[in-house]
């Protein structure tokens, strides 16, 4: 553990203008609040804030942060308040020290909701003062190095888990590597304890059986641009056990047929030398295709700068080189954390400003908890590609991302609206995985809506959760549009005598006695039959359904419920088994808790929900547009699929798909799901297949 005096000097070594008496201050203060209590290792705890306050020093950063960080745990853990930090040690300390304390404990939730609490305070604090990461991230470092002394076992692996879930990514999301790799190898060893050992151990073997093959390999490296007049230093070493085990995983591997276990960095003196010693390098060896990567001319989004590279060296073995300048070399060894040493305090930078926001933006539109950790994760953990806008703005997206994604990195209001895409100039689908380097165009429309079935594509953290909140907002409006319907039609029921008795006053005591806050409560709890209408009769009118026989027989529907205005996937679903479009005679099965799901009325699949509660539905008069599902059984003979399509195309259909299901001899089954006007339409071309030489059977299935 560092002593007080150690601790000062060590600030005083890189910044000698630091607040030594506030130092000593917190040092002291630390030590007394935290008394007697002990860590589980048996150390006593006020070694735990020295320790982290420790490794924070390691990063040259200013007075305020060591501070934080010997106070971090004294909010949650000791009876010391807010008010006494802020008046012993300033407003920004104190604003810190609670940003970093757990504000609550929450071990009554479950796993995911603990988790997803912890990092939703944790958000908002670092979107306030981004120093509180870096303090809560030495924290967890220290906690790691120290996991082996917990005796509960299920305990350890949880903390090892977040830690691989959200804190060594947020390490690498700040360019802090080697947090990240430190957290990934300690938690590797709880999660995974048989291939951390196993790993190991082969390292171990190679080590030995290699004659030191890494320094062999360092010392030819430096020899080779030496020789080309560049002053560089040239340094190796395994890969970590996880990055391997990783690789293996991914790859499908064994640990034999992994080539690439060797990692050399070259440190250059300018810009100019990284690129003239990729150049010696590819002359002397061989590349490894599409393993190439320039993030000195396009960075990471943490600001993370340098080329790399994959050669094929002796022994057909790979070898990933690194090459970075001695100022780009600084900035990935403290990563944000450099932009708070004490010489530059101030801003952290719009590059990771953007991915800050993007997270407290995803914060505020995720639900629940498992939304929460799915979409964090997914904007911290993925590999990244670079795609540009026609203006030349740079964005960074995950691998596989789509036009969709682009268009909600660029703003949400633009992936809202958005209607198509081009890349590189050409229309494609909005599905469409982007590639390294594409330029996309995004075309929008001011009446556009996000699309539930953008959520089967969209990949971004933020991305799918702007969808999923507009979806809830949508879905909110129109079980309340769908209620109101219901509601009235449920009115409708009621003789004239009981009806005019209905008003505000009635509609208060019938939500008081269910329970309900608003009118609102109760038209969602009605479109989505968590209420039955014998239940919202009773509650307006009571007494009316008590009569004999009156619970099993109250007044039926008189007239079909109109779906006008709302949509499809949202509201209702449409049959997959009957595909209702407009003119169909329809009906609505209801289910407590879930969308109407309307059929046709005809459908097979309703003699099998007899119990079910049915509704009469009509569909809107200027209702247009539905998918049919046809079986067209055809001769087997040259042009009959031709035939069939155009008769789609002179009836202005359109075919959404088409699947060859059986073939039998002469002829073929084909299921094809058809866009059609409205069932008149569907029936033209029903006929007009019957009518052809080449069909044997058309119908709608």
């Amino acid at each position: 553990m560092l002593r007080q005096y150690e601790l000062v000097e060590r600030v005083k070594r890189y910044d000698p203008d630091a607040d030594e008496a506030m130092i000593n201050r917190a040092y002291v203060f630390s030590v007394q609040k935290h008394g007697s209590q002990k860590r589980a290792s048996g150390d006593p705890y006020f070694s735990h804030p020295i320790e982290v306050a420790g490794i924070l020093t390691d990063f040259s950063l200013d007075d305020q942060t060591i501070v934080t960080a010997l106070l971090h745990d004294t909010i949650e853990d000791t009876l010391v308040t807010y008010e006494e930090i802020e008046s012993a040690f300033g407003k920004d300390v104190a604003r810190m020290v609670d940003g970093v304390t757990k504000l609550s404990k929450i071990e009554a939730m479950s796993e995911n909701e603990r988790a997803a609490e912890n990092l939703r305070k944790f958000l908002l604090a670092m979107s306030d003062d981004i120093r509180v990461l870096l303090v809560k991230l030495a924290d967890r470092l220290h906690n790691m190095r120290t996991l082996h002394f917990i005796k509960n076992e299920t305990k350890r692996r949880r903390i090892a888990r977040e830690t691989m879930d959200i804190y060594a990514p947020l390490a690498e999301r700040i360019g802090m590597y080697d947090f990240m790799r430190e957290m990934q190898l300690l938690a590797f060893r709880e999660l995974e304890p048989e291939a951390y050992d196993s790993i190991t151990k082969r390292l171990e073997q190679l080590k030995e059986g290699g004659h030191d093959k890494v320094d062999r390999i360092g010392a030819e490296l430096q020899l080779l641009l030496g020789s080309n007049d560049l002053s560089v230093t040239v340094s190796g070493r395994e890969k970590h056990p996880f990055s391997i085990w990783k690789k293996m995983q991914e790859r499908h591997i064994s640990f034999e047929q992994l080539t690439d276990v060797m990692a050399f960095r070259v440190i250059t003196e300018t810009t100019e030398d990284c690129y003239q010693a990729l150049g010696v390098i590819h002359q002397t060896y061989k590349m490894v295709p599409g393993r190439f990567k320039d993030y000195i001319s396009t960075p990471k989004r943490n600001g993370y700068r340098s080329l790399h590279t994959t050669v094929i060296h002796q022994d057909n073995a790979r070898i990933e080189v690194q090459i970075r300048s001695r100022d780009m070399h600084h900035d990935a060894e403290l990563g944000l954390a450099a932009h708070w040493a004490y010489k530059q305090k101030g801003d952290a930078g719009d590059h990771h400003a953007a991915w800050l926001r993007d997270l407290v933006e995803i914060l505020e539109q995720s639900q629940d908890a498992d939304e929460l950790l799915e979409h964090t994760r997914m904007a911290m953990y993925q590999d990244r590609i670079f795609a540009f806008s026609p203006k030349g703005e740079l964005h960074q997206l995950p691998k596989g991302s789509t036009p969709v994604d682009f268009a909600y990195a660029v703003h949400t209001s633009l992936g809202n609206q958005t209607v198509g895409a081009k890349v590189n100039g050409r229309v494609v689908p909005l599905r469409t995985p982007l590639e390294n380097g594409d330029q996309v165009e995004i075309l929008k429309s001011e009446g556009q809506e996000p699309q539930p079935g953008w959520l089967t594509f969209a990949v971004t953290g933020k991305a799918r959760a702007a969808i999923r909140r507009f979806i809830r907002q949508k879905q909110r409006g129109e079980e309340i549009a769908l209620g109101e319907k219901l509601y009235d039609e449920i009115i409708g029921r009621l003789s004239p005598e009981l009806a005019s008795e209905l008003g505000e006053k009635a509609l208060k005591a019938a939500l008081k006695r269910l329970k309900l806050e608003d009118r609102g409560a109760l038209m969602i709890a009605i479109a989505t039959h968590r209420l039955r209408d014998s239940e919202v009769m009773e509650a307006l009118v009571p007494g009316s359904t008590s009569a004999e026989g009156m619970e099993e027989a109250h007044p039926r529907q008189h007239a079909p419920v109109s779906i006008r205005g709302l949509t499809p996937g949202i509201a209702y679903h449409l049959g997959d088994c009957c595909h209702p479009v407009p003119g169909d005679r329809i009906v609505g099965v209801r289910r407590t808790g879930e969308p109407i799901e309307v059929h046709t009325i005809d459908c097979r699949s309703l003699e099998a929900g007899q119990d079910d509660d049915w509704i009469d539905l009509a569909w809107d008069s200027k209702s247009k547009g539905g998918t049919a599902r046809l079986q067209v059984i055809v001769k087997n003979q040259p042009g009959a699929l031709a035939a069939v399509a155009n008769v789609f195309g002179a009836t202005k259909a359109n075919i959404l798909n088409l699947q060859l299901v059986n073939r039998e001899g002469p002829f073929h089954t084909d299921i094809i799901d058809l866009e059609v006007a409205d069932a008149q339409h569907l029936n033209r071309i029903l006929s007009a297949l019957r009518a052809l030489e080449t069909v044997a059977q058309a119908d709608r299935v």
